[in-house]
């Protein structure tokens, strides 16, 4: 990745944008940004719980995904970063998509 480009982040407003929409523009800048195949970093942030870890990880199950935890300060949230080999923008859209269905979990 070219670390001398310049990135704007915006924040998409939840009822401006429909999912279908959401996405096709994820994934166009996704393709700007990240080339693929290669190694991809999901982060999300969830209330500190067993039960959603592992929701978490059965999405990525059956692959060779590296997992990074760090508990908030207070220990009510953790955070976890997923380090995965991603072939294409679309497979890292149906991640989110599958993740997005886990109540309580924050996207990065």
């Amino acid at each position: 990745m070219d670390n001398n480009k310049d990135y704007t982040f915006e924040e998409i407003p939840d009822n401006s944008h429909n999912e279908q929409d959401f996405y096709a523009k994820f994934k166009e800048r996704l393709d700007d940004v990240q080339k693929f195949p290669s190694d991809y970093i999901f982060k999300f942030i969830y209330p500190s719980s067993e039960e959603t870890m592992n929701q978490i990880k059965s999405v990525f199950a059956g692959t060779n995904a590296e997992y990074d935890y760090k508990a908030s300060a207070n220990r009510k949230y953790t955070s976890i970063t997923i380090k995965l080999y991603i072939i294409d923008a679309d497979t890292v859209i149906n991640y989110y998509k599958e993740i997005s269905k886990i109540d309580g979990v924050i996207m990065l």
